[in-house]
């Protein structure tokens, strides 16, 4: 179970806690386009609908690493200390929680003078699962389950992990696009910006990246941006890349959100120009060609293909 203490900052900050281990959050995207009619890089790209799609996680907090820049609550934000849970809950049982949340979560969508009623119906029936908001999803023992349960409800799934955990990667069912994060261009970088449990980690997340070539879906090396820690070196990047040869490379911005900003000053957000100019290095020394950007979300998408591979279903 989740700490009472923890359970009452992830409500202040917007989760709904599914279950015992799980939580849901509104992305701002999905709020952006019921209200806005405004999206994410995630439609741009790969045709992911914004106002479909469910950010949720089956490991809100917990995590290998404590990164510098992850909005969540860690350990040393509050002086406390959780363990691991003794029971997890049953995939079929968070997949249906988490809908139910998101559910709730819209509500007050149905009667906005600015949503389009037919679009608040599409909304309260997701058919895309972000499996990404917090902690590192492959510490849930049935994550191939997980992903498998929203497949069989006609959603597609977008895994993201930190690629701490070779082994399980190995044995899940596959996602609709996997994505790993790569947040430094070598160990020390790691040590100082992951901050993870073990400095055998990097290792680890050399062997997920290597793991890439064997998945059959698209797939990202996404490298979380941030202004005067890890912007640097491009070259020993690209070195790393081309172990997986993913599908896409994504760099993205640090956003300075949520508990992160106990952590990092503003100045450590990088702006769109400044994502782009890091980005530009990496074809330098890669086969890929920058393809696409989003500047609301400050992310440039770099490919191995002319264009990206829609994944988004109606």
């Amino acid at each position: 179970m989740i700490p009472e203490e923890v359970a009452k900052i992830l409500r202040k900050e917007k989760y709904a806690i599914v279950g015992r281990h799980s939580a849901v959050k509104k992305c701002r995207w999905l709020h952006e386009s019921l209200v806005n009619n405004r999206y994410c890089y995630k439609q741009k790209f790969y045709g992911i609908k914004s106002h479909r799609c469910l950010q949720m996680t089956p490991a809100v907090i917990y995590c290998t690493h404590q990164c510098l820049y992850c909005w969540r609550v860690q350990k040393g934000d509050i002086g406390l200390d959780w363990e691991m849970p003794s029971e997890w809950d049953e995939p079929e049982i968070i997949v249906e929680e988490s809908i139910k949340a998101q559910r709730q979560i819209l509500s007050g969508y149905k009667v906005h003078k600015k949503v389009p009623y037919e679009k608040y119906l599409e909304a309260i029936e997701p058919k895309h699962a972000a499996i990404s908001l917090s902690g590192e999803p492959t510490l849930y023992p049935y994550l191939g389950e997980l992903i498998e349960e929203f497949h069989r409800k006609g959603m597609s799934t977008f895994l993201v992990t930190n690629g701490t955990q070779p082994q399980r990667l190995a044995e899940i069912t596959q996602p609709s696009q996997l994505y790993i994060s790569l947040s430094a261009p070598d160990i020390e970088t790691y040590k100082a910006i992951c901050r993870p449990l073990s400095p055998k980690l990097w290792n680890r997340i050399m062997e997920s990246i290597e793991l890439i070539q064997s998945f059959t879906c698209p797939t990202v090396v996404r490298i979380t941006a941030v202004k005067g820690l890890n912007m640097k070196k491009p070259e020993k990047y690209a070195k790393i890349i081309l172990k997986g040869n993913p599908t896409y490379v994504e760099v993205k911005a640090y956003m300075y959100v949520g508990l992160s900003r106990q952590r990092l000053k503003f100045e450590n957000m990088p702006t769109h120009e400044e994502v782009k100019r890091f980005a530009t290095q990496l074809p330098e020394e890669l086969p890929y060609d920058i393809i696409d950007e989003s500047e609301p979300s400050r992310v440039v998408l770099l490919s191995r293909l002319k264009k990206p591979i829609k994944i988004g279903k109606e």
